[in-house]
């Protein structure tokens, strides 16, 4: 499941373990390709919390993270950021990369 977060719960929710959260707007095309990927992976993977922040709703964090294009994936590991990517990712990519993380 892909947990909606918002600037307030942003850092509380991202502070343990593997997390990704994907910045989106419902206006953005490449953002609506993307979703339905991180759906996947969120419904086969158990070892990463998943999550999704309007940037028209919420504009602290992206400001703050210097996200200036959408979709940005930022995957963190208890709590620092530990990789970034912006535009459309493909699930095998996505997947590898959170291997990455997770092994240990």
């Amino acid at each position: 499941m892909v947990t909606e977060i918002t600037d307030q719960t942003f850092d509380e929710a991202t502070k343990q373990g593997v997390t990704l959260t994907d910045f989106w707007a419902t206006w953005c095309g490449p953002c609506r390709i993307q979703s339905p990927v991180i759906d996947q992976l969120a419904e086969e993977r158990q070892d990463v919390e998943f999550f999704k922040m309007d940037v028209d709703q919420n504009k602290e964090t992206p400001r703050m993270l210097g996200i200036m294009a959408i979709p940005t994936l930022i995957i963190k590991k208890d709590g620092k950021i530990v990789d970034r990517l912006t535009g459309y990712t493909p699930k095998e990519r996505l997947n590898d990369l959170l291997d990455e993380y997770t092994a240990d």
